[in-house]
């Protein structure tokens, strides 16, 4: 059982906002109880407001300020030129990367370095593999339950750390397609950044206006806010060594401080989930993967048990 207290990190934005908007972001979150950022555009390379000397001055504050800073890879490499700027990026020695391509992780052999959600790890026998190669953490794929978590424990080498996305939309698929340009009407190659209008990505919902997803450009995302914050004694039992927090475009600063005083100072679990239930976005919240189920469900642990018995 790990006694330790984890870590709290504040994974990349996930969503295209303006160079100001995330210059001050960050200014902010430098004065929070937030333990490692990571940095970078994962999602669309046309993404370009923060250049890379950009994201490499905004790291070096955040350090200074005590973060431990990531900087973060490209989850799909579509053309040469992004494989040029990942081959670039993983030339920085000064900060560890956190790979979310295979493509990645090749260039990174050799080094430190971290796997974000989008590698598929599902047995300890990746993570031996990839322990020779360098990987000093992982984060749990979005979809593995916590019993599968526990059967991966019972081989992981003992030297990597274990990440758990416990706040966020949780960002579920990637395609060569652009769907929010798509939705205008307008071709992925002229999408004239329509991104922008959404800070929080655009939701779509069923026939029966029940929302259902979330459009982020070539990113699909849950519509529902993924939170675990009343797992977190089932987190710790389970060896979390990091937990994963999703910066939405409102109140990160908030959320960020309702699980340090859950972790560091007891606060109550439950009000701190109808607290943390007020700042969602559209779409309400789900836990489904921990548990085991659909990854839209909203568990209880007796939910969990009546499940369970029923798939034995």
């Amino acid at each position: 059982m790990n006694t330790n207290t984890p870590k709290l990190s504040l994974g990349p934005v996930q969503y295209y906002w303006g160079r100001d908007a995330m210059l001050d972001f960050y200014r902010r979150i430098a004065d929070t109880k937030i333990d490692i950022i990571y940095l970078g555009e994962t999602v669309c390379a046309k993404r370009k407001l923060l250049r890379r000397d950009d994201w490499l001055n905004l790291a070096k504050q955040l350090q200074n300020a005590g973060k431990e800073v990531v900087l973060s890879s490209m989850t799909l490499i579509e053309a040469n030129s992004e494989l040029a700027t990942l081959k670039n990026l993983c030339e920085n020695i000064e900060f560890t990367i956190e790979a979310n391509d295979m493509a990645a992780v090749q260039q990174l052999t050799g080094r430190s370095f971290i796997t974000g959600p989008a590698i598929n790890i599902y047995n300890p026998r990746s993570l031996q593999v990839l322990a020779k190669r360098g990987l000093k953490r992982w984060v749990l794929p979005l979809e593995l339950s916590k019993q599968a978590l526990a059967d991966i424990n019972k081989e992981k080498p003992t030297e990597i750390e274990t990440e758990v996305f416990v706040y966020g939309r949780l960002p579920l698929a990637y395609s060569a397609r652009c769907f929010t340009a798509r939705a205008h009407n307008l071709p992925k190659d002229d999408c004239q950044y329509r991104c922008l209008d959404y800070p929080d990505g655009l939701l779509l919902s069923t026939q029966e206006k029940e929302p259902f997803l979330t459009l982020n450009g070539i990113q699909t995302q849950s519509a529902k806010t993924s939170n675990l914050i009343t797992e977190l004694d089932d987190l710790i039992q389970h060896n979390v060594d990091v937990l994963r927090i999703s910066p939405p475009s409102q109140h990160s600063e908030k959320i960020i401080d309702i699980f340090y005083q859950c972790l560091h100072h007891g606060y109550p679990l439950e009000q701190a989930n109808n607290e943390l239930q007020a700042l969602m976005p559209t779409g309400g919240q789900c836990n489904g993967y921990w548990h085991g189920s659909s990854g839209m469900d909203q568990c209880t642990k007796t939910q969990e048990a009546t499940w369970q018995s029923m798939q034995s």
